[in-house]
């Protein structure tokens, strides 16, 4: 047997070793990593999505007999000569085949040109530009007003003492509901416009107009948040902790704010998401009762005009957005209930 000598390291049984074995990594590294592939993979797939939502489009426009510049070329009184006709029809890439079109009109948009538009030969980014600020101001602020309804009634629904009052605060998201956004608009334009003064309608972009259209596009979105968040809290309620918690002398409010909110969450988040589709949709009748210019009056005229640049353009523009915000919402999952964090494959 041989003495080791002084500073000299043992060796393991089965031959030498190189130091300390490396530390396994932390839980929290090992929950950053997986949050990092969960939210990789789901951007991937986000970004899929709209590749696939503009082929669909694409595709859809294309099967449309007729398009204005056809007209325009066969309308005797025009006097274009052949020549002027394919010039004109290869300037615009209607010559090629509909899948050559297709490639080449993807390739365009990823860097970020949307093409001209066949009515008024301008560039369709430069008119969505020009429509996008007033119809964001619109959306956003019906999403944000139709967010605190719902959450001022979800939690009126909690906190008032059963009785009348609780029962028509659950009453109220579905008589929104069932209440039609143009009736809404238009009780809002009689009663704060007409009758009130509040807002001019000669002025449909001031801040008193943005405001009524806004609440008109908001009660209807804010009767189905609503209804998701009582629910949630009312199952939030009936569980053990809750209980608890009250029999423990917590105030109702203090059991809603500590114990309630959060489980009540997810699904709120969830529904947030998906009537993003309806604010959307309900901004082009909205804009159209309170006389706004913006992306509906925009599609409105596309669509009359057969316009399909600008109508690929507002249709894979409204699915982008509704990708994000979902996409937004999935990311938020794992940061909202702890206990998606721990799960192996975060799906």
């Amino acid at each position: 047997m041989t003495a080791l000598s002084p500073g000299a390291t043992p060796t393991a049984p089965g031959g030498p070793t190189s130091g300390l074995a490396p530390a396994a990594p932390s839980a929290a590294a090992r929950t950053t990593r997986r949050y990092a592939s969960f939210a990789a993979r789901r951007t991937g797939q986000a970004l899929i999505v709209v590749v696939l939502a503009y082929v669909l489009v694409f595709a859809v426009l294309a099967a449309i007999p007729g398009d204005p510049i056809s007209a325009q070329l066969e309308d005797p009184q025009a006097g274009y000569s052949e020549a002027e006709k394919a010039q004109i029809r290869a300037f615009h890439g209607l010559d090629r085949p509909v899948p050559v079109q297709l490639v080449v009109s993807l390739g365009h948009a990823l860097t970020g040109d949307l093409g001209t538009s066949l009515s008024t030969s301008q560039p369709v980014t430069a008119m969505l530009a020009a429509a996008i600020p007033s119809t964001l101001a619109l959306a956003a602020t019906a999403l944000v007003l139709a967010v605190l309804i719902a959450a001022v009634l979800a939690l009126a629904s909690r906190l008032l003492p059963e009785g009348p009052a609780n029962t028509l605060v659950r009453a109220l998201p579905a008589a929104f509901l069932s209440t039609p956004n143009f009736l809404i608009g238009l009780v809002l334009i009689q009663v704060l416009a007409v009758t009130l003064g509040l807002f001019s309608l000669v002025e449909p972009h001031s801040p008193g107009s943005t405001l009524a259209a806004a609440l008109t596009l908001a009660l209807p979105v804010s009767a189905q948040i609503a209804q998701v968040f009582i629910t949630a809290l009312d199952e939030a309620a009936g569980q053990d902790y809750a209980e608890v918690a009250l029999a423990r002398g917590l105030r109702p409010g203090q059991v809603v704010v500590r114990h309630l909110l959060r489980p009540s969450l997810l699904p709120t988040v969830t529904i947030i998401g998906l009537v993003l589709g309806e604010v959307l949709g309900g901004s082009l009748i909205t804009e159209a009762i309170f006389g706004r210019s913006g992306v509906g009056t925009l599609v409105q005229k596309a669509v009359a005009a057969q316009d399909v640049p600008v109508l690929l353009a507002a249709v894979v523009l409204s699915a982008l957005v509704f990708v994000v915000v979902n996409l937004v919402i999935d990311l938020l999952y794992p940061l909202l209930d702890p206990r998606l964090r721990g799960k192996e494959d975060l799906r």
